[in-house]
């Protein structure tokens, strides 16, 4: 598959998934509790525990998340299990700082146009050519967030020997065929 291939493809499917996930942020608005109280939903699934409450684990800089703050959607895990020296581990620092510079400015405008999104639902109405626009416009931020991710990625592996690819080859290996042992433990 071409690079361009892959960009669309990978566009098509945050496309997706922000259509899967739209209906659950303008789920989540204000109600009123027994006694004329405005809550959010967060706080009406507050007996739920610290992951309702939005406390949950955090990385280093304080943000929530499984994968901590380790330059993108886990790039600590995608390397666990390889033996860095220290030169490549700096390396690999200076490569995730990069990336964060880079992206700081998309996630910041991505996250206003979900907010923006959140307020186009409230008050009780639907305005779905305001939040069909929002969508796309999210999307468009998305799939750039998700082109750096894919130039970091490269960048790492570059910096890899090719005895540490090949460990991490075997590790993803290994890792697909536990999840799909887990999926099929599900599904039975």
């Amino acid at each position: 598959m071409t690079k361009l291939g892959r960009i669309k493809t990978m566009t098509i499917a945050s496309l997706s998934a922000i259509a899967i996930a739209t209906p659950i942020a303008l789920a989540q608005t204000t109600s009123t509790t027994q006694d004329n109280k405005q809550v959010t939903s967060g706080e009406r699934a507050g007996k739920h525990g610290r992951w309702a409450k939005g406390e949950g684990r955090r990385d280093g800089n304080g943000r929530r998340g499984h994968f901590g703050g380790r330059g993108g959607r886990g790039q600590g895990m995608m390397l666990a299990g390889v033996n860095l020296t220290d030169d490549q581990k700096a390396k690999m620092k200076s490569i995730r700082e990069s990336f964060r510079e880079r992206t700081q400015s998309l996630h910041q405008q991505l996250r206003a146009k979900h907010q923006e999104l959140r307020q186009a639902s409230q008050g009780g109405t639907f305005n779905e050519a305001l939040a069909t626009q929002k969508l796309q416009e999210s999307a468009g931020l998305q799939a750039k967030i998700m082109a750096e991710q894919f130039n970091m990625r490269q960048q790492m592996l570059g910096v890899l020997t090719a005895e540490q690819k090949t460990q991490l080859e075997q590790k993803r290996a290994e890792f697909k065929a536990k999840r799909a042992q887990h999926a099929e433990r599900k599904v039975n």
